[in-house]
């Protein structure tokens, strides 16, 4: 999805050096030079310079529907917010956010506005490729986003006061038809707004609207005179042509139809002057009160002070509201006071005292000058005050400082000085000497945060980019830890390192990576290894335990269950336990022998093995060993010294305690790699049955959390949705909050669109023969975790909120909507590994993509199964011709599927 900027002149000829963004991603205009068009004027503008520049051979229409994008209107002076007039405020950096993790240092307004955009086209309908947002305002949604109604035009609004809504547009709706458009007022009177209440509603316009490719068209018919763009505002005029009684009709737009949708859980925060900057700040700052949530606990000496990107060495007090400090030198020989915005101002040394209200902008002219802006923090420059020439350039820092404390003492310059206007000043600012300059601090400032890691956001930043600046920039790895920071803590600092190194190509990186890993065992083992088990049989000499599980598919939030993603924010699957072919594919027998060892074997493997001493029990740590699972199970059980309360002297001594030797015998009737949770549900299967032979107690719950901690100790990973998926039967949602101890709840939920004849036959289960292993994928993918990548933890955060959707679509029996919920859970697998979709599979889904709502291979992806939900029964017809027709391979098959309601069972011959 590509971004469609309109910034300031000078800001796009520079845009791309001084963020590194790529072009591919991001297009950036402005309006024609001395010529305004005003919001609705420079959408159409920007829209068809995009057109014009593209390499296509499409119409405009043609090309209007042929991708989604996102248009950020961001191209005014910034008159109200001086310190970044020069680069524009959807630049501006803005703090890390103490309650968050995974933001990147340095991150700006644009970075955050981003993300909210591209969820809501996620949601979009096929004519909905065109969403505009102002460039000043960052919104927030922790809410899920419903999807796009079907209009023309979308437009979002928050709930908020008559005071705010006074200085905004407003949407007005009757009572009886609230998300449609009345009518759109612009910054109505409280008399007004009153008066609306009176029959219907209002909701404050925030800048978010969704537009149909033929909404767009429409739009620039409006903005077009003589071939000519002409300034047109999308707001006043467009927006006021809009609705069922429009206030300003026109023509041309009444065929349209307008939506309006309120944000869910919205926030509205605008940056668009220097004390809405700070007062936002500490708004977003303030909204997480909860202790637990809160990552950065360290306490500043007012809220609204933020020093960023800066070497401050002045000792700021309470008494110091309203100070932000960025990519600035601040030394000890300067004196603070309130309302004081300092940027841009290099090393220096200077003795100067900024009185209440003053501020310094010092901005990069040429080569090598600058030009100094003294102003006050309401300063608007509004009008003449925007042309007057009063900024002065100098050319070195001593000459500077000169002229800093004559400005702030209100004296007269010196003659012979060459003056800016604040309008100049932005035009001829040298934007790549200022983001220099930011880059050079920034880095200064990361080294002091991790120098000062139990006080600063450090490990809460995005440390796969901290780490890419970290390398680039030559840094040495920072101080080790101190041997009592938190597990955590420790996990990151391992995988930053890891990262680090393996970006200089230096071996030890593996080191680190295994430290990290080992480090996660640790904490999710502690638990257990306080909870050691006494086994004793429970059984008579010819009795058999005979425990039987059925696989799992998970169709929303595969992954969010992974440590150690769900420790950090916890993890909401959804999933459903299946029959194959007519039986729970996974078992496990378990009997007394009278020889004093344990011998375990597999059916579908026709291996066997005898244990006769803790050492070969303890050796389970054998990734693809056929039975490293029961000897984990059996140490997990008691059968060894570490999970044992007695202590015995050999193997032998326990099992004579124990009364008998032990036979335990496998079969897993499904291939290995089919990504239906295999491993861990024969491993719960194994535990569940030793629980029972042993007389151990454990309920469904403790054998899944148990299965987590094996895969923990054989080092393969993974998270507790496939075992909860196969032990616990039936459609379920479960969820677990953050912390070591995961312990999902389960709720249940309807299961007619899986069992009724008529949506049953519709369900499709087909084996590929396509096999990859997961711990590949695993280790990948927890990788990041660990390192809180930025784009990885949004999608994570996006496959959360889809689970919920799964389950309001299964509440609400919409098979049609579950459907095509798999097929996005499908999407979002392949955007956390591209790897997981070959192109053998790709190859079968495209024979029968249109007869599907949805389909994906379950788990980790990359082979195994392919499940298929059809539109109907005569698609399911003809899918299983389709694929009967064209098999992959000699293995390749349908097979039968049918819920479990069950789950595990254990039973005694």
């Amino acid at each position: 999805m590509k971004a469609l900027l309109s910034l300031p002149p000078s800001v796009v000829e520079q845009f791309h050096e001084i963020t590194g963004l790529g072009r591919e991603q991001f297009f950036c205009s402005c309006d024609p030079i001395g010529c305004r068009l005003g919001s609705g004027g420079g959408t159409a503008w920007l829209l068809k310079r995009a057109y014009e520049t593209s390499d296509t051979d499409q119409s405009f229409t043609q090309w209007l529907a042929r991708e989604p994008r996102m248009i950020v209107h961001a191209g005014g002076q910034s008159r109200r917010l001086p310190a970044y007039a020069p680069s524009g405020k959807v630049l501006t950096p803005l703090p890390i956010f103490r309650w968050e993790r995974g933001q990147r240092i340095g991150q700006t307004l644009l970075d955050l506005q981003i993300p909210l955009l591209k969820r809501i086209m996620r949601g979009r309908r096929p004519q909905h490729n065109t969403i505009i947002a102002s460039g000043d305002v960052y919104i927030r949604s922790a809410e899920r986003l419903a999807p796009l109604p079907d209009a023309d035009i979308v437009c979002y609004g928050l709930w908020l006061s008559a005071e705010v809504a006074t200085h905004h547009g407003v949407f007005v709706s009757h009572r009886s038809s609230p998300n449609v458009l009345d009518h759109m007022l612009q910054k109505p009177s409280i008399e007004e707004l009153k008066a609306v209440q009176s029959e219907g509603y209002y909701l404050t316009d925030i800048g978010l609207w969704v537009l149909s490719d033929r909404a767009v068209e429409a739009l620039i018919d409006c903005c077009s005179e003589s071939d000519e763009l002409k300034e047109y505002c999308l707001y006043s005029q467009f927006g006021c042509a809009l609705g069922e009684h429009p206030t300003a009709p026109d023509p041309r737009l009444s065929h349209l139809s307008v939506a309006i949708v309120p944000l869910e859980g919205g926030e509205f925060y605008h940056f668009g002057t220097s004390k809405e900057l700070i007062s936002s700040m500490v708004d977003i700052q303030n909204r997480v009160n909860d202790q637990r949530q809160i990552i950065h606990r360290a306490h500043k000496p007012h809220p609204s002070i933020f020093i960023q990107n800066a070497r401050c060495s002045q000792q700021l007090q309470a008494s110091n509201t309203d100070v932000w400090i960025e990519n600035s030198v601040v030394p000890a020989s300067w004196t603070l006071s309130q309302r004081n915005m300092i940027t841009g101002v290099p090393d220096n040394d200077w003795t100067i005292t900024l009185q209440p209200g003053q501020c310094i902008d010092i901005v990069p002219i040429g080569e090598a000058e600058w030009a100094v802006r003294i102003y006050d923090f309401d300063a608007t420059f509004a009008g003449a005050e925007q042309q007057r020439e009063q900024f002065p350039i100098v050319k070195s820092v001593d000459e500077m400082g000169e002229i800093v404390q004559t400005m702030l003492a209100g004296e007269p310059l010196p003659e012979g000085l060459t003056l800016l206007s604040a309008e100049q000043l932005s035009d001829r600012a040298n934007l790549v000497r200022l983001f220099t300059q930011r880059c050079q601090l920034q880095v200064e400032s990361l080294q002091a945060l991790a120098r000062n890691w139990t006080q600063s956001v450090f490990y809460q930043l995005d440390l796969a980019d901290t780490a890419r600046l970290w390398t680039q920039s030559l840094l040495d790895l920072p101080a080790p830890l101190d041997a009592d920071a938190n597990l955590t803590t420790r996990m990151h600092d391992a995988m930053f390192r890891a990262t680090v190194l393996h970006h200089r190509g230096d071996d030890e990186a593996s080191t680190y990576s295994k430290q990290a890993f080992s480090l996660l065992r640790e904490g999710l083992l502690t638990e257990a290894i306080d909870c050691k088990e006494q086994p004793q049989t429970s059984v008579y000499d010819d009795q058999i335990v005979w425990a039987r599980s059925p696989v799992r598919i998970d169709i929303a939030g595969g992954w969010t269950d992974t440590p150690p993603y769900c420790i950090l924010e916890g993890g909401t699957v959804v999933n459903l336990a299946l029959e194959l072919n007519g039986q729970q594919p996974l078992q496990a027998y378990v009997r007394r022998s009278r020889e004093r060892h344990i011998v375990i074997r597999s059916i579908d493997l026709g291996a066997a093995e005898r244990i006769t001493t803790f050492d070969e029990m303890g050796d389970f740590q054998h990734v693809g060993s056929p039975f490293s699972i029961p000897k984990a199970a059996l140490v997990l059980a008691g059968f060894h010294p570490r999970f044992c309360r007695t202590r015995y002297h050999s193997l032998a001594e326990q099992l004579d305690d124990f009364g008998s030797g032990i036979e335990l015998t496998l079969l897993s009737a499904v291939p290995a790699g089919s990504g239906m949770g295999t491993s861990s549900i024969l491993a719960a299967t194994v535990l569940g049955a030793l629980s029972d032979f042993c007389n151990l107690a454990w309920d469904k719950a403790e054998i899944c959390r148990r299965t987590l901690l094996l895969e923990q100790m054989l080092t393969t990973g993974g998270g507790w949705q496939d075992q909860y998926g196969g032990v616990i039967g039936g459609v379920k949602l479960l969820q677990s909050q953050r912390g070591y101890a995961q312990r999902p709840e389960v709720r249940w939920l309807p299961d007619e669109l899986f069992t009724r004849a008529d949506y049953a036959a519709c369900h499709l289960l087909y084996y590929t023969g396509i096999t990859r292993t997961a711990k590949d994928i695993l280790a990948e993918i927890v990788q990041r975790m660990f390192l809180s990548d930025s784009a990885q933890t949004d999608l994570l955060r996006q496959m959360r909120a889809h689970t919920m959707d799964m389950y309001d679509a299964l509440q609400r029996h919409d098979f049609t909507r579950m459907g095509s919920l798999v097929r996005s859970n499908w999407l979002q697998n392949q955007a956390l590994d591209s790897g997981t979709n070959p192109e053998a599979v790709q190859h079968l889904t495209s024979l029968i993509d249109d007869l599907c709502l949805g389909y994906k291979l379950p788990g980790a992806g990359g082979g195994g199964f392919l499940y298929m939900i059809a539109k109907d029964i005569e698609a399911a017809s003809r899918i299983r011709n389709i694929l009967d027709n064209n098999r992959p391979n000699a293995r390749a098959r349908f097979v039968d599927m049918r819920l479990s309601r069950e789950g595990l069972i254990v039973s005694r011959s």
